[in-house]
């Protein structure tokens, strides 16, 4: 359990927490439609930030989405006494896509666009002297980031945490899900009948968590869990049994005593709204009122998980469950609880579940300190490195498995084709991956195949957690070379849905039926002391038994690098 001392909202609705709150709580909402907004062709309706909003936010030599991100965490760190520079505090940031409106520019140096840059550049602002940590794991970004923070912290590898979800929108996201179908040009219409897919918005969320309390009723974590359906990069599960395991993992299987509400994505679009109730109905948890956000802010993405579990903290102070915005009728098979009416409530703990591309699902409780045992976890000290059973590397000359060069030929790009038909050639699926997912995906081919379990299965044990530098870079600029000429503009779906970097995360989980934790992270550099520390703090799921981890980075088809272990 760790303890929430300090939090913070920027969005279109307000500049702290509380007129956020007060918007939503009033049924407000700055959804608005833009007819040929950035040169966008199609209509489509969002919740941006205001030109008065982004010049009172400016800041020299940060760029729109670093400076929203720098007062977001200003705003939380004025309600505490903490001292930045200490080693004991690490800054995680969330976010989706960071800086890739840059892209538009074409640079040179393509450095600036990548997340773990504008993460030291926010962390060098605020004086913060440890490595900042980035969590890219699509929209679930946000509470992935929060239940890093939980395991950081609880492994006493840091004593507060500063989780900062942010997310700006450009011609790059809009495009991208107007390519896949999946925006509505109306306000959206979480879980409805008539729902028409979703509006996007952008916002900063910033909590600061401690690892032990500042108050004596204050808000926790007490619980996460990321679980992958193993079923599509980017279309959910039927049955929802990636958010059913999260939400398992959380309630430890039973109907959670005291819960005020949960809230869920909501996205609006027709497949994951069935997902999610479909998942709550299974987990035994269609009782406990459901609502969702998204009718307020749009999709903030990276910002969503931060943003939503700080607007429920709120809520449940204000013994209010939040009506769904744009809810009128039941859209969805799973006989779930909602309204569009604010609802009075006494529960005093909340479960936020949350979805996104790469089949990734999350969930966390959250709990009035006082109203529970404080649940401390001391567990042993874990070094993942000792355990680790086997390697393999591959750069663009050569592979190694086990410290043995493999026979290969071709160099760059070639050599990962030359690879595949020599010793896997049973997956056509690999022909359409993006070329960091082709890279991932040989080296865990080539790892499982040192190991000898090949498991026809679903097998909810083994987590893939995986590291980079430059994120999805290459697939960005395929999906940007769609856009960038407006004379011959055709957003492809097939090159957006890879401009994620823990699509690679999802293609092995789905190869494998590995139900587990799929998660994905960005650091300024490779740094394998942090790596470490994660990977150790991260076998404190007690589901875990074992990871598939390491190092993957594509910056073009010279210079790549996968070195991935299994532990």
């Amino acid at each position: 359990m760790v303890f929430k001392i300090a939090d913070s909202i920027i969005s279109p609705l307000g500049e702290t927490t509380r007129e956020n709150y007060l918007a939503v709580k009033a049924g407000r909402a700055k959804l608005c439609r833009y007819e040929h907004h950035w040169q966008i062709p199609e209509s489509f309706t969002a919740s941006l930030l205001t030109e008065e909003q982004n010049q009172r936010l400016k800041i020299e030599g940060l760029t729109r989405f670093e400076a929203m991100a720098y007062h977001s965490i200003v705003g939380a760190l004025r309600q505490t006494n903490l001292d930045v520079k200490a080693k004991n505090v690490v800054l995680i940031l969330s976010t989706t896509k960071g800086n890739i409106e840059l892209l538009a520019e074409q640079p040179a140096d393509k450095s600036p666009i990548y997340p773990g840059t504008a993460a030291q550049h926010i962390a060098d602002k605020l004086g913060i002297t440890t490595t900042p940590i980035t969590v890219c794991n699509a929209c679930i970004s946000g509470v992935s980031a929060i239940i890093l923070a939980l395991r950081l912290l609880e492994a006493q590898c840091y004593d507060y945490a500063i989780v900062c979800g942010a997310d700006t929108q450009n011609p790059f996201t809009i495009s991208g899900f107007q390519s896949l179908k999946a925006v509505s040009d109306e306000a959206c219409k979480p879980f409805d009948l008539e729902r028409t897919g979703l509006n996007l918005g952008e916002a900063a969320a910033t909590m600061i968590l401690a690892r032990e309390p500042h108050q004596d009723k204050g808000w926790a974590i007490m619980r996460g869990a990321v679980r992958n359906d193993a079923f599509h990069i980017s279309s959910p599960s039927k049955n929802g049994e990636g958010a059913r395991l999260a939400l398992a993992a959380i309630t430890e299987g039973e109907a959670a005593e005291g819960l005020a509400f949960i809230n869920a994505h909501g996205t609006a679009t027709m497949f994951n709204d069935q997902m999610e109730s479909v998942a709550i109905e299974r987990a035994g948890l269609n009782e406990t009122p459901a609502n969702a956000y998204k009718g307020y802010f749009g999709h903030t993405l990276g910002a969503a998980g931060v943003l939503e579990t700080i607007l429920s903290m709120a809520a449940a102070d204000d013994h209010t469950i939040l009506g769904t915005r744009g809810f009128e009728e039941r859209g969805v098979s799973g006989k779930i609880k909602l309204s569009n009416q604010n609802a009075a409530t006494n529960g005093q703990q909340f479960i936020k579940m949350i979805s996104g591309f790469g089949g990734c699902n999350g969930a966390i409780l959250g709990v009035k300190s006082g109203e529970v045992n404080s649940e401390r976890v001391n567990s042993e000290r874990v070094n993942s490195e000792k355990l680790m059973t086997h390697t393999v590397e591959i750069t663009p000359k050569a592979v190694t498995v086990d410290g043995k060069q493999m026979a290969c030929e071709g160099e760059g790009k070639a050599l990962l084709t030359d690879l595949y038909k020599r010793y896997i050639d049973n997956y056509p699926k690999f022909y359409k991956m993006d070329p960091l997912c082709r890279l991932g995906f040989v080296a865990s081919e080539l790892l499982l195949q040192a190991e000898g379990d090949r498991r026809d299965t679903p097998r909810d044990d083994r987590a893939i957690i995986l590291f980079n530098r430059s994120s999805s870079i290459q697939a960005d600029e395929a999906y940007q070379a769609s856009i960038q000429d407006a004379e011959d503009y055709f957003p492809s779906p097939a090159a957006f849905v890879y401009t994620l970097p823990n699509i690679v995360t999802g293609e092995i989980a789905i190869r494998n039926h590995y139900q587990g934790e799929t998660s994905f992270y960005i650091l300024p550099e490779r740094n394998d002391q942090l790596m470490q520390q994660i990977l150790d703090a991260s076998l404190g799921d007690k589901s875990t038994k074992s990871i598939l981890g390491g190092w993957i980075d594509y910056e073009d088809d010279e210079n790549f690098v996968a070195k991935v272990f299994l532990m």
